[in-house]
């Protein structure tokens, strides 16, 4: 079967736009090109389905690589035989691969090795034969004694070493014995003896059993870290009917054969000593390449929903990043982002300078005409909050008029201490630009999250645990799919974020801002073309990404790639569309178009397909829209609450902060977000980070700092799914 067919069977598309898809992908076009522009070619492949061709091509490609490696080991060994062969060349996955290729890997002196090299593999061949007539193996043993094999006990204990060996390295029998292991064994954890674990992390685990296909994704990188720890201690518990009977099907004691106790001891030394724990590393390995999967998948999902949460445009904001001994570091941007002034209060302990700090913040109020006031979740982060709901009870209007709300601030120290915040804030102190990044993240969130390490953004579960490269490619694609998907203003973006629209990088996206810097705003597309390496390949690929309002060329302001240009011409020509004409006229005029002529047919009369046309039109609609305006506002406060404030019954809204296996951390207005259970989620929602729900407060822990919250209603969002 051929990769384009396997990858069609395995991922249920059609053949054809996997050939497409591949085809597309190997001349070097980007993921998001490929599904916002080439639809035709790919039958309209989505984001997600692109990225699963990719990885399965990849993964197929290195199968084959290593395919050639074990061809060529064995062949070089002179044991590759035509049915190996075959079967090596059958084999559609890796451990299938490595399972035929053990018997021949080259292996460290085993004590089957040292039983071949005392000559043993004969009487070996007679166990594994289990003949009816002949010698008993004593007497067959005696023609095996040497100076090395001085006894028939050794020369028979070796040659069960070398079958037990030839039994373990079956690849039927591996096969076989790990699927029954993968379905039937179970995971045993207990309490490693001397383990010190004073907070009782791992408390659930103490004594702990569960058949290995019971176990959720969170239990497993648990129990994993609790094991890398050293506070568990895990076993796999494979069952002997389950392994014995599968050797049994192929290595089966003869009653009626003098060998069959030597064949006998040989599989339950097989099974002890080599296979079962070979077996083991295989489960504890897919348990956990299964669990880390969907740790990603998890972390991925609140990545691009985080990502894709509404900019609040048009505002003058007062970040603060909170804390005690240090103060409270302020940043006032305007609504552009630029910096206007910067400051430090010491309202908590020890300096307790809570009047000053209020008059401070009054002043900067009143100077600057702050409209938001954004609080870093971190350390004091409640205490002032509380500190901003007092601000604003001041009766001057300007004052009573302005909100706060609770930011996420993780990966913000990060980004202050980055060589980006360096460079964009040369003369700012470290602790300062903590404070310019909460308040710039409030004002556009993908613009100033792309700047920091996904990874540091904390809205994943065991993220530590998991394979950090897979973790990090995964992330990488989140971004670059939710900044293709938004769109990137050239003139105003910082290399940053220019580096994840498609086809651009690291490096030509810094070309892009000196060229800028050097020669004013691009006042086209076609200016980009201008850039030192930016060339045709990479114009083809970024075009439709880049924003350029205000430009030479009104649809260089639309997600239109520049190659359709002619044809949203001649579309709005045949729906009679004039400059003068409003928005909503225009709209009517090209709605009225596509009914009265059909899509079909107009794609047909322009020269594309249904899909292009139909992007065109969209965006002719709705020139310049921003995604991200279809989902909710973040909730915005001026009085703040208290977990003693919360009674059982009280119904709150609140904003999703995290999404785990176990349900959903909702911040609801108080130092600790209250945790929305799976159960008490309906099971057709969905949740993602940044929704904005109402809940219940079904119970309330002040000193455990617990809040257990139920499901009351849902305020909707759309989300962009890669």
């Amino acid at each position: 079967m051929s990769h384009l067919d396997q990858i069609s069977k395995h991922l249920s598309l059609k053949a054809a736009q996997v050939e497409a898809a591949v085809k597309l992908l190997d001349e070097g076009n980007t993921i998001p090109f490929i599904a916002r522009y080439r639809k035709e070619m790919t039958g309209s492949l989505d984001e997600e389905q692109l990225r699963q061709v990719q990885r399965e091509v990849e993964r197929l490609r290195s199968l084959d690589e290593r395919r050639a490696t074990v061809l060529s080991s064995i062949e070089e060994q002179g044991k590759l035989s035509d049915e190996l062969r075959e079967k090596i060349l059958a084999a559609e996955t890796m451990t299938a691969l490595e399972d035929l290729y053990a018997p021949y890997k080259p292996k460290r002196r085993t004590r089957a090795s040292i039983a071949r090299e005392h000559g043993l593999q004969p009487l070996a061949d007679l166990i594994l034969a289990q003949p009816r007539e002949g010698p008993s193996p004593e007497q067959a043993a005696e023609g095996f004694l040497t100076e090395e094999i001085k006894t028939v006990e050794e020369a028979l204990a070796g040659a069960r070493d070398i079958v037990a060996e030839v039994i373990a390295d079956d690849a039927n029998v591996r096969q076989a014995v790990r699927g029954r292991a993968l379905k039937f064994s179970a995971m045993n954890v207990e309490q490693t003896g001397d383990a010190a674990d004073e907070r009782k992390v791992y408390e659930l685990y103490y004594q702990f059993e569960s058949r290995v296909d019971h176990l959720k994704p969170h239990q497993v990188l648990a129990v994993n870290r609790g094991e890398k720890e050293k506070i568990l201690k895990v076993r796999i518990a494979t069952h002997e009917n389950n392994w014995k009977s599968q050797i049994q099907r192929h290595y089966r004691p003869d009653p009626a054969s003098p060998f069959a106790s030597q064949l006998e001891a040989a599989v339950q030394d097989s099974a002890e000593r080599l296979l079962l724990p070979a077996i083991e590393r295989d489960v504890r390995r897919a348990l956990t390449e299964t669990a880390e999967t969907h740790a990603i998948h998890v972390f991925a999902e609140n990545l691009r929903a985080l990502l894709g949460q509404p900019p609040i445009a048009g505002q003058t904001v007062l970040g603060i990043d909170p804390g005690y001994r240090t103060g409270c570091k302020l940043a006032v941007v305007d609504p552009t982002g630029k910096l206007v002034e910067t400051g430090t209060i010491y309202p908590h302990e020890p300096q307790k300078q809570r009047e000053e700090a209020l008059e401070t913040l009054l002043g900067l109020v009143k100077k600057h005409g702050i409209n938001l006031i954004a609080i870093g979740n971190g350390t004091a982060s409640r205490e002032t909050e509380q500190l901003a709901a007092e601000l604003l009870k001041n009766d001057d209007p300007s004052v009573r008029a302005a909100r706060y709300m609770i930011t996420n601030e993780a990966g913000a120290s990060v980004y202050s201490a980055s060589p980006l915040a360096r460079a964009e804030l040369p003369h700012l102190d470290v602790s300062l630009r903590g404070a310019v990044s909460i308040a710039r993240r409030v004002q556009d969130p993908l613009s100033e999250l792309v700047k920091i390490d996904p990874k540091s953004i904390g809205i994943g579960l065991y993220q530590h645990d998991v394979d950090q490269n897979e973790l990090g490619r995964t992330l990488s694609g989140v971004v670059e799919s939710v900044v293709n998907w938004v769109g990137v203003d050239v003139n105003t973006a910082s290399p940053a974020l220019l580096t994840y629209v498609s086809g651009i990088g690291p490096k030509l996206a810094a070309a892009v801002v000196t060229f800028r810097d050097d020669n004013g705003p691009f006042n086209s597309r076609e200016a980009l073309k201008n850039v030192p390496k930016l060339g045709g390949k990479t114009f083809e690929q970024a075009a439709g990404f880049l924003r350029i309002p205000q430009g030479e060329e009104p649809l260089d302001a639309t997600a239109i790639h520049p190659e359709s240009y002619a044809i949203a011409r001649v579309a709005l020509q045949r729906a009679n569309i004039q400059p003068e004409m409003s928005l909503v006229e225009q709209r009517r005029a090209l709605a009225l178009m596509r009914h009265e002529i059909g899509l079909p047919k107009l794609a047909e009369e322009l020269g594309c397909g249904v899909p292009t046309l139909t992007d065109i039109l969209d965006n002719l609609a709705r020139p310049g829209r921003d995604p991200r305006s279809d989902t909710p506002a973040p909730i915005l406060r001026q009085d703040v609450l208290k977990m003693e404030d919360l009674t059982p019954g009280m119904i709150l809204k609140g904003t999703v902060r995290n999404v785990v296996d176990f349900g959903a951390f909702v911040d609801i207005g108080v130092k600790q977000d209250g945790l929305l259970h799976r159960t008490k989620i309906p099971r057709d929602k969905q949740l993602k980070v940044g929704d904005v729900i109402e809940v219940e407060i079904l119970r309330v822990e002040v000193e455990r700092g617990r809040i257990g919250l139920s499901w009351v209603g849902y305020h909707g969002r759309s989300v962009h799914k890669s």
